[in-house]
């Protein structure tokens, strides 16, 4: 472990977290207007706050507030003690702005040191960073986490996948931090270059950005011949390095929840939900001193663990994310998410981790068309595989789409930079 506070008894636990959640509703109250008024016609005073069970007593933040309150109406300290402003993409709309004090980035590189420990990363290794830098967060949170551990970092950051390849068997990197989707164009590029991606030296894969299933872990791993390790953050929180996985289990992130208190909660109700149940994270900044934030929606679904972990950690783990709120799709009356599909038709023999849905409205009726990309050495016919995919999606979603295409392999475009597009809606 990075430091003993991984392993802390829950009581401990507990304990710190209540202290540091008073701290945190006293300081959202005094200095962020939207808090204030907001506590105060919920009748809740930062003294009413006794232990963590109070969080519930709290407003709900959304990323729609921090649209509103742009560019800077969320922060809770003047710029002169701001070290550093990070954004999302603000590619659905006005984008959420973050700041950071001093103090917040050294618990930033700490979130993502013990993240990267948990991945098996240590000083020894390589750590080919091939995440974005720049606004998005990705790119400088791997990057000095890294540093932290003092590690070797080659920020070669997203894009010109040939020269990546080049580089990691040329430097033998030892872990690649990108996306999932990005992990697979990589393996895919070292194979058409002549390389064997099963012979560079990377042991270590650490992805997040976007959803990942487990079959799509499962080609990550074969294809690469190394472990991979979900990590999950978000930027209006603090950026990666909220959770992640251990490499002894791979089965669940651990919630770094000394410093972000997370629930479960009814998407539609918003209500609590009990462990293990699925439903809408939310999280609640302990330590954050630019940004504090109270009880963020953030439209991921995953449910939350308590069991112990064979790796040691005490920390609470949350499920791998199977979707977004905002990512639900009703097609003819059938509820899904996209992930859903992956999950439903990669693990077929055959079939590529790669896919397109692609929605249209004819008259009244919506129109669903499925794309699916078939392996190089792929057995089985187009129609064979036609046919598997049709009965697997009826047998676990439910629903037939209105027109399935097998395609040649790299037929579905690749996303060298950002996150893949899975789902283009027409409608």
């Amino acid at each position: 472990m990075y430091d003993d506070s991984e392993s802390l008894p829950r009581a401990e636990l507990r304990e710190l977290q209540a202290e540091r959640l008073r701290e945190t509703v006293a300081t959202a109250y005094e200095k962020v207007p939207l808090y204030r008024e907001r506590l105060d016609r919920a009748g809740v005073a930062p003294a009413d706050i006794e232990s963590v069970a109070d969080v519930t007593r709290l407003p709900q933040t959304t990323k729609e507030d921090f649209r509103e309150e742009y560019p800077d109406g969320l922060f809770a300290v003047e710029y002169t003690d701001v070290e550093r402003l990070h954004a999302s993409s603000g590619t659905t709309g006005t984008p959420k702005i973050v700041a950071y004090t001093g103090a917040d980035l050294d618990l930033w590189r700490e979130v993502m040191a013990r993240s990267l420990t948990a991945a098996g990363v240590d000083g020894d290794d390589v750590v080919q960073n091939a995440y974005g830098y720049g606004l998005f967060t990705g790119g400088l949170g791997f990057h000095e986490g890294a540093q932290r551990l003092d590690a070797a970092v080659l920020p070669t950051s997203s894009g010109g996948t040939q020269r990546q390849v080049e580089l990691a068997a040329d430097l033998e990197s030892t872990v690649l931090a990108c996306t999932p989707s990005y992990a697979l164009y990589f393996a895919e590029t070292a194979a058409e270059m002549g390389y064997d991606p099963r012979e560079l030296s990377i042991r270590t894969v650490t992805y997040g950005a976007e959803t990942c299933t487990e079959p799509m872990r499962a080609e990550i791993e074969r294809r690469l011949d190394a472990t991979g390790i979900n990590n999950y953050g978000l930027s209006e929180i603090i950026g990666p390095g909220v959770s992640a996985e251990c490499h002894e289990a791979q089965d669940g992130l651990h919630v770094w929840e000394d410093h972000f208190y997370p629930e479960v909660v009814d998407p539609e109700t918003g209500e609590p939900l009990d462990e293990g149940e699925e439903g809408e994270l939310v999280l609640t900044t302990l330590t954050k001193e630019a940004l504090p934030v109270l009880r963020y929606r953030t439209g991921d679904l995953t449910a939350l663990r308590y069991d112990e972990c064979e790796c040691g950690r005490t920390m609470v783990r949350m499920d791998n994310v199977t979707g977004r709120t905002d990512d639900l799709l009703v097609v003819r009356g059938i509820n899904f998410y996209p992930s859903e599909v992956e999950h439903a038709v990669v693990d077929i023999e055959g079939v590529a981790p790669h896919y397109r849905i692609d929605l249209d409205r004819e008259g009244s009726l919506d129109v669903v068309e499925l794309t699916v990309e078939r392996r190089p050495d792929a057995q089985s016919s187009d129609d064979q595989l036609r046919e598997e995919v049709l009965e697997r999606l009826r047998n676990v979603l439910g629903f037939t789409p209105d027109s399935l295409d097998i395609v040649a392999p790299g037929q579905i475009k690749r996303t060298e930079v950002g996150k893949v597009r899975r789902v283009y809606d027409h409608r």
